[in-house]
């Protein structure tokens, strides 16, 4: 299940809320009670996600797992930031879901508040054959060595674009497959966002005369926030730089974002920014992405393979999807996906498990596939997701292409006191993007502050 993948901190008050809260035992993970109201919930779990637009296709999974096991599943869906918010309140008012949609930068907090089960305690031999999950995207959810997910989806990063403002500049779509990206000159995908960007007096970037200070629209669309990751923003610029945000991945012992690799891409990127080609965030973040580019704000935007669905239902423009720019050290995306996970205040954790299983078992990503939401865990779905797009006129392998070859792959970071790194980053890289500070001087101060804040 794909998300809204901006990455937000958790409100301030969840440290202190999940440490309230991690000595109370609700149900002790033996999912037994007594009385009417134990007997029906050994027939019910609740199931809680954020992204709406998944929400109908997750329910026909949920028909299909109570016509076989006669458990019903009821889904709570919720916004991304009051998703996160409210489950910091439910878990210290004992009334948590069973099951939650969980994040990679989440996960280890709950997990050491000791709000999560361990799914190996359920697992038996056979259950699950994790060599049949995407990538190594399975590992990324053991802690300590237990489990707090089975791999439910994934995503990698492309261009959006708008098919229109691409022709109008006179700019091959072809050309958009096979663009080059540096940071001394920027390559071909420089001179693309220069080109694509168009003064109020209808004069180009790359052209004389042209007034940085007056834009119509921006060749590179901006989305704002992406905290200490930037999945989205800047990523992938740095990892085909050879950048790596930590000495090892998962669970590393530092962060690396004072590495000459990382400060060399971000500055190109501030360098465009002040050149008048990105969306500054002054603009961005009250426009918000979706309308910046259905409004013509922005003539393309890397953007997450979660919204393929999205961009490609707008009725006001068409979009289309181009790979990343290949970089010094090749083409490169972070791969990221989704976990359901148990949560320790679930009332029928056997029941819980036994709809974990089906939600990452062919049962139900044969439906995701079908509906095309997201890119199932399991290669085979995954693969039939992309057949179901061709099938809807839908050219998806900008997004899936990459994926094919593991040195193309970044695993999103995972670290302790996630959200508390990736508020610090976000403060850092507004100020970036306001060109209020310059990469070289900024990012080496937060290494230093998102450093302590780990071994601390």
């Amino acid at each position: 299940m794909a998300k809204s993948y901006k990455v937000v901190s958790i409100v301030a008050g969840l440290a202190l809320a999940l440490t309230a809260c991690s000595g109370t035992s609700i149900s002790g993970g033996s999912g037994k009670t007594s009385g009417a109201t134990g007997e029906a919930n050994a027939k019910e779990v609740t199931y809680r996600l954020w992204d709406p637009g998944q929400q109908a296709t997750y329910q026909r999974c949920a028909d299909a797992f109570e016509k076989e096991s006669g458990i019903k599943v009821k889904i709570e869906q919720q916004g991304w930031d009051d998703y996160w918010a409210n489950l910091t309140t439910d878990f210290v008012s004992g009334t948590a879901p069973d099951v939650i949609t969980n994040h990679v930068q989440y996960y280890p907090d709950l997990a050491s508040k000791g709000q999560l089960l361990d799914l190996n305690t359920f697992l038996k031999d056979g259950d699950v054959d994790f060599s049949k999950y995407t990538g190594d995207l399975a590992n990324l959810w053991v802690k300590d060595g237990a489990r707090y997910g089975i791999p439910q989806d994934w995503d990698t990063i492309a261009l959006v674009y708008n098919k229109k403002m691409v022709a109008d500049a006179g700019v091959p779509e072809t050309d958009l497959r096979n663009l080059t990206w540096n940071p001394t000159d920027g390559g071909s995908f420089g001179k693309l966002i220069a080109h694509l960007t168009v003064d109020k007096n209808g004069v180009r970037g790359d052209e004389a005369g042209f007034d940085k200070d007056n834009i119509d629209v921006y060749g590179w669309g901006l989305e704002k926030g992406g905290g200490i990751v930037g999945q989205g923003q800047w990523s992938w610029l740095a990892l085909s730089n050879g950048f790596e945000y930590l000495d090892k991945n998962p669970f590393g012992t530092k962060y690396q974002m004072d590495d000459p690799k990382l400060i060399e891409a971000i500055s190109w990127w501030q360098d465009q920014i002040a050149a008048g080609y990105v969306t500054p965030l002054s603009i961005a973040g009250p426009l918000g992405l979706e309308p910046m580019m259905e409004q013509g704000k922005a003539a393309l935007v890397p953007d997450g393979s979660w919204r393929i669905n999205m961009w490609s239902s707008s009725t006001t423009n068409e979009f289309g999807f181009a790979p990343l720019p290949e970089g010094p050290q090749g083409r490169k995306t972070i791969i990221n996906g989704l976990a359901p996970s148990i949560t320790k205040q679930a009332k029928n954790p056997e029941g819980a498990f036994e709809w974990v299983k089906f939600l990452t078992s062919d049962k139900c990503q044969s439906i995701v596939a079908k509906d095309a939401i997201v890119f199932p865990s399991l290669i085979e779905y995954s693969e039939k997701a992309v057949a179901a797009h061709a099938d809807a006129g839908r050219d998806v392998t900008a997004f899936t292409d990459i994926a094919k070859d593991p040195a193309n792959l970044a695993y999103y970071p995972i670290t302790d006191k996630g959200n508390e790194i990736g508020s610090e980053g976000q403060v850092t890289f507004d100020e970036i993007e306001q060109l209020t500070v310059k990469a070289a001087d900024a990012l080496p101060q937060l290494n230093e502050k998102v450093n302590k804040i780990l071994t601390n």
